[in-house]
């Protein structure tokens, strides 16, 4: 999170510190100095992937073609001038972020409102004042920049401290981020991602030194100085009669300044005339209402110690500079095998979600761009619970007495006011033969196990009765009929216009350019295919997670959005099939695409009739969503007790009529399943 308004702070009041420089000449100064180490900046990823995309569109569910070049460019800019790059990501949200947390996710809740009144309002995209990041946009960012050959890092905690250790440690020329917490790290230099001009590889150099100068401290001044300011540790709450008192007696208060410029000069003033000492800080957590927990402000300097380091501030046998190490014994999972495997993969952006059920059995998804006044279409939360349930059950395994833990959820859907995990009951999946355990989907080796990895899989979407039909398809057209099959399981409000826009999305998508994509112009957006596309788009991350679990039946690169889905392509379909296109329309005249149009159709239909869903034709033409009733509890998607378990997967769907199956030209013979090929990625 940083030091709130530190940033601001040092642009302000401290121009000195905000130093442009060219990142080429420090790279071949490195080269000079260093003949051994080539040239390497960490990235704090999940600080950038705002700056990162830069497609005009992004309602409607994102544009992953253009994205996926976009960040190849940049990739590629660092590499002309023989600059590494390592990208770190957040792997998960500690429990002292928890509430800073919550509080962004509902800020984004009431953002992504007003963002869905003004396209109902004006059916077209707002200007970039209203930006909100594609759902999904970091998850999938750090598989994207894996498969463009980029060393990513998942980290074990909070990611600016592993982002700063690893600066250090690898003589890194600078991190680049736009996080003020690294300018109290005592690590490699500091570069901003907002100032960067990829053409040119200049940006701006923020200066602990000059910084430090300003204020009168020292750098070692500069934990106990954020400290005193409010971090994730010492609560701002609980310093403000300290700042009264600061301010009152500081020689530097300027009335040109607001208040919290004043407080920063006023508090480094303060500490500037004490002793660099554990007896100093002992001094000040007396005099702060710290309450029970006199010991805020030492935990406070020592987060921002690096592995080797010491401070004054804190006595040599109380610091605490080592890594996290995540204890086996305090696991969910005590296979030490199993456990580490996750570790290792995790570290590595290779699953998804795993460990941090292995570990703790917590797992958390922020917000999506979901129109909570759409009365007919369920939280993809709560779409997408039944499935995670089977998944825990697999990762968790019956112990004794036959029960698996419950799982805490943090997702963000209508109705949560995320006071509390939903603690979510793990439920086997139906596979005759009960479910493999994890030695036998993750170590096993032969032909019966990649079967029973496949078959695994489709059993967390109550798929596994179709697994010959999938398996003749192409993985990415496989993985996406799953995920869209489940979908019209479970949504009963999905029709066979939203079926026919699916269909014709990831057929037509075969071919397009990244340019071609983004060349393609919507004359409105509608605001319930924008629901959709994130509805989609947070399945996908779905079919990792079951991908992670099931010991990778499928490639990760088959289930990424960029192979399988485009959110103007998406629009253009479904604003198409509602207005009542013809197939011929929808598949842009392209004949070849027919067969396997009706095919992927009758597999869908197929899968729905065995599972009584009847899946109706309700074409909405030009009618947009507008409106703005507030949406009710279906009783199948109620949010869960929270000392209770949620109730096991089970249906409510209605016959999939034959009379539907003949409209669609459904023979009576077995229809032939061929691959659909995707063209490279």
């Amino acid at each position: 999170m940083g030091v709130r308004g530190l940033q601001g702070f040092v642009a302000r009041v401290c121009p000195d510190a905000c130093q442009t420089i060219d990142l080429r000449e420090m790279a071949e100064k490195h080269r000079v100095d260093h003949p051994d180490c080539p040239p390497v900046i960490v990235v704090d990823a999940m600080s950038c992937v705002r700056r990162w995309y830069t497609p005009e569109s992004w309602v409607c569910g994102g544009q992953w073609r253009e994205y996926l070049a976009i960040l190849e460019d940049f990739i590629n800019a660092f590499m002309a001038a023989g600059i590494e790059l390592v990208f770190y990501f957040d792997g998960v949200v500690e429990e002292k972020k928890r509430d800073e947390w919550i509080k962004r996710r509902m800020k984004n809740t009431e953002e992504i409102a007003r963002l869905f009144q003004f396209i109902k309002t004006h059916r077209k995209q707002p200007g970039r004042e209203m930006f909100v990041l594609p759902s999904a946009l970091p998850t999938f960012t750090r598989y994207a920049l894996k498969s463009l050959g980029q060393k990513t890092v998942c980290t074990l905690q909070e990611a600016d401290l592993e982002v700063a250790a690893y600066g250090l440690q690898h003589n890194c020329i600078g991190i680049l981020g736009q996080d003020s917490d690294y300018l109290i790290y005592d690590t490699c230099p500091y570069f901003s991602i907002e100032n960067l001009r990829l053409d040119r590889l200049v940006t701006v150099m923020y200066s602990r030194e000059v910084l430090c100068r300003v204020l009168g401290i020292s750098l070692t001044h500069l934990p106990l100085f954020a400290c005193l300011l409010g971090n994730d540790i010492v609560p701002e709450s609980m310093l403000e009669g300290f700042w009264h008192k600061c301010l009152t007696t500081s020689p530097h208060r300027n009335n040109s300044y607001n208040r919290r410029t004043n407080i920063l000069l006023s508090v480094a003033n303060y500490i500037s005339k004490m002793p660099c000492s554990y007896s100093s800080l002992k001094h000040l957590e007396e005099i702060l209402p710290l309450g029970s927990d006199k010991t805020l402000l030492c935990r406070g300097v020592n987060s921002y110690l690096l592995p080797g380091q010491q401070s004054p501030w804190v006595p040599p046998n109380e610091t605490n500079c080592q890594m996290l190490s995540l204890q086996q014994q305090s696991a969910l999972c005590q296979d030490k095998e199993i456990f580490q495997l996750a570790k290792e993969q995790h570290i590595q952006s290779e699953n998804y979600s795993i460990f941090n059920i292995l570990s703790h059995g917590e797992i958390e998804c922020s917000n999506s761009l979901e129109d909570d006044y759409d009365t007919e279409i369920p939280g993809q939360a709560l779409i997408y619970r039944p499935a995670r349930q089977h998944i825990y059950s697999i990762l968790l395994e019956s112990g004794k007495g036959g029960t698996c833990p419950l799982v805490k959820e943090w997702f963000v859907y209508f109705g949560n006011p995320l006071k509390g995990p939903d603690l979510i009951q793990p439920v086997q999946p139906p596979l005759t033969g009960g479910t493999p355990n994890l030695k036998t989907l993750w170590l096993a080796k032969g032909p019966d196990v990649e079967k029973q990895r496949y078959s695994t899989f489709l059993a967390c979407f109550h798929l596994q009765d179709e697994m010959e039909d999938l398996q003749a398809l192409e993985a990415p057209v496989a993985g996406f009929c799953c995920l869209l099959a489940y979908l019209m399981m479970e949504v009963s409000s999905l029709s066979l216009e939203d079926l026919n826009a699916f269909l014709a999305l990831i057929l037509c998508l075969k071919g397009k350019s990244a340019a071609q994509l983004t060349g393609l112009q919507l004359a409105q957006v509608d605001s319930r295919a924008v629901h959709l596309g994130a509805v989609l788009i947070r399945g996908l991350t779905t079919l990792l997670m079951a991908n992670s679990a099931c010991g990778f039946p499928f490639r990760m690169d088959d289930l990424m959005p960029w192979a399988v889905f485009d959110g103007k392509l998406f629009q253009e379909k479904y604003q198409k099939a509602h207005q009542g296109c013809s197939v011929e329309e929808l598949l842009e005249g392209n004949e070849s695409l027919y067969t396997p149009f009706q095919n992927l159709k009758s597999l869908i239909c197929k899968v729905c009739m065995a599972k009584n869903r009847t899946i109706q034709s309700r074409p909405r033409g030009n009618g947009f969503n507008t409106g703005r009733e507030q949406r009710d509890f279906n009783p199948r998607f109620q949010q869960p007790h929270r000392s209770h378990c949620v109730s096991p997967y089970h249906n409510q769907m209605r016959e999939f009529t034959q009379r539907h199956l003949q409209s669609q030209g459904r023979g009576s013979g077995h229809p032939h399943w061929r691959r659909h090929h995707l063209p490279p990625r």
